[in-house]
């Protein structure tokens, strides 16, 4: 009995160790290819020595090549990336709650507009959203990145269900203290709201880092690019240089790998929230 206990928990560990290999393998060999000498990558999964050099290319330029600006397409995706999903948890929280805590007419239908607006894929809204743009006078702009995704829906739906658990004792007893709306969200409902924020947090950032349709579509001028862009426009001109392709596939999936580090405690904790 102890025995088959045994066999199955070593069976189990090793099942679990080969997925985590299958699923880790693909970034460890971005990563080693990135470090390879150029005439080593994808001729060798492990090459036989590191070199900086494919970052150096990225950074500087290189040999018979028009360098690139990847220091402000990475600067610009930082950039465009952390104020759109500042601005989705701004609006997300902002609405959650109102929708969560305050009764008022018309409730409802926004409850039910939110959820029958998120069946519908982006994709119906981008040459409406392009026009927009182009109206205004926001084309090849940051505000042309930023603005049209100040708005998720999934977010203020996860926030809404988020608030509707918190009691509303702690609120009427905020108010009773003479608390306004503003104070009693910053002072309560964001403190009780750090696992489900952190969760909120990095799915926004991380679908606005990986952004390409739009960002193609809004911005043309090369200071504008975001590294998504530049790593797209890329692939064809330079497909002879798989080495820097590699590099630049790093730095792009290198910010998101950060936050995950740095939240994975807050991160563990909205999940169970998230899977309920």
């Amino acid at each position: 009995m102890v025995g088959n206990k045994r066999f199955k928990t070593i069976l189990l560990y090793t099942l679990a160790f080969i997925v985590l290999i299958i699923m880790v393998f693909p970034y460890l060999y971005m990563i080693l290819s990135s470090l390879a000498p150029w005439e080593q990558v994808d001729r060798k999964i492990i090459p036989t020595k590191l070199t900086l050099r494919s970052y150096e290319w990225l950074l500087t330029g290189g040999e018979n090549v028009i360098p690139r600006p990847w220091l402000r397409a990475f600067f610009n995706s930082l950039l465009v990336t952390m104020s759109s999903t500042l601005l989705m948890l701004t609006t997300a929280i902002l609405v959650g709650y109102s929708l969560a805590k305050l009764k008022f007419k018309g409730n409802r239908l926004i409850n039910n507009m939110i959820l029958f607006q998120m069946f519908y894929p982006a994709i119906i809204l981008l040459i409406p959203l392009f026009l927009i743009i182009r109206y205004f006078g926001l084309y090849d702009t940051y505000w042309a990145m930023i603005l049209p995704k100040a708005v998720n829906l999934w977010a203020i739906f996860m926030y809404t269900n988020f608030f509707r658990g918190i009691p509303d004792e702690l609120i009427e007893a905020a108010k009773m203290d003479g608390a306004g709306q503003l104070k009693i969200i910053t002072r309560i409902i964001l403190p009780m709201s750090k696992s489900i924020t952190t969760i909120i947090f990095l799915f926004l950032f991380m679908e606005r880092w990986v952004e390409l349709l739009w960002d193609m579509l809004v911005v043309n001028s090369e200071k504008m690019l975001t590294l998504n862009v530049l790593l797209a426009q890329m692939f064809g001109p330079y497909g002879g240089y798989p080495g820097p392709m590699y590099a630049a596939s790093v730095l792009l999936t290198l910010p998101i790998l950060i936050l995950f580090i740095i939240f994975s405690k807050n991160f563990k904790e909205g999940m169970q929230f998230v899977l309920k």
